[in-house]
């Protein structure tokens, strides 16, 4: 079918050099002048006709657009679906709108029409990585591994949900900066989602002194836990020694809280455990560096 239309388009430029040619030939210059004329009319006409249609069916698309936003927001439409679908409608919505200016100005656009296929097939050609990403989109919202105002962790960044685009996911990070990670590597990789589970775990480790009696750390840590009025009871905050360094042993307190809760109560139990550690004596091993220095009798014999 497009072989045809570049033939067809061929044949059509073909005749037409080939009329002019003859009227300069045989001297025909008016009638040269009239037909110039006349096809400049037509040209402007179709122009006309065609930005008509184009300014009207942009103003159709507006409406269209505010129907379907509102239809999408009556059924409580995820954000980040909501995104991808009115992008998806944009896009179909104009290639739409350009055939049927295309349709509608006549058969003498059928070369116009071949050169935006033959321009749609080279950029085909140049952006299929982007194939990728549309079809890595599409499976983001089939699967749906989050949704919008989800916290996410994937492609070794993290941030909350804005949208899914027909290319890109969009989150924002804590500190208010914009990423955007392409579908097809998104849709492919590992993704951490934080807000699927109603709790999560706090985890505070503190290094103690070798000598010092585990059992008061571990009365101590969890003495903190229960004292707070966020920690969960069931499961119960949980305390024990985990580890064993070169210059300290390591204690590990943990305690279950509701999602929304985890970043005030982690920093609360840091800040308790500091202080209960100076208010009982007890002592944060720092790293230390023995320098011998040779006296100065020794450095004189050498």
């Amino acid at each position: 079918m497009l072989l045809n239309t570049f033939v067809s388009a061929d044949s059509a430029v073909v005749k037409t050099g080939g009329k002019v040619a003859e009227m300069i030939k045989d001297g025909r210059f008016e009638e040269l002048g009239q037909q110039s004329l006349t096809w400049g009319i037509d040209f402007l006409g179709k122009l006309a006709v065609a930005l008509l249609i184009f300014f009207v069916g942009k103003w159709i698309i507006g409406k269209i657009r505010k129907l379907a936003d509102k239809i999408m927001s009556r059924r409580q439409m995820d954000i980040a679906l909501k995104g991808f679908l009115k992008n998806l409608l944009d896009i179909f919505l104009f290639v739409l709108l350009v055939m049927l200016i295309i349709n509608v100005v006549g058969t003498q656009t059928v070369s116009l029409a071949a050169l935006i296929a033959s321009a749609g097939l080279a950029v085909g050609l140049a952006v299929k990585d982007n194939l990728a990403n549309f079809a890595g989109g599409v499976m983001l919202l089939f699967n749906k591994p989050f949704k919008g105002g989800d916290y996410i962790e994937a492609q070794n960044l993290a941030g909350t949900v804005q949208s899914i685009g027909i290319l890109y996911t969009t989150l924002t990070t804590a500190d208010n900066k914009t990423i955007y990670i392409p579908n097809g590597p998104l849709s492919t990789g590992n993704i951490i989602n934080y807000n699927t589970q109603t709790t999560r775990r706090v985890e505070i480790t503190a290094s103690i002194e070798y000598g010092t009696d585990v059992d008061v750390v571990k009365k101590m840590l969890l003495d903190i836990a229960n004292r707070h009025p966020l920690v969960l009871k069931d499961p119960e905050p949980f305390a024990r020694m985990t580890k064993m360094n070169e210059d300290s042993i390591d204690f590990s307190l943990r305690a279950w809280v509701n999602l929304n809760d985890f970043w005030n109560v982690t920093h609360d139990l840091n800040e308790e455990v500091y202080k209960e550690i100076n208010a009982r004596g007890l002592v944060i091993p720092f790293r230390q560096m023995t320098v011998h220095l040779a006296n100065s009798t020794e450095q004189n014999a050498n």
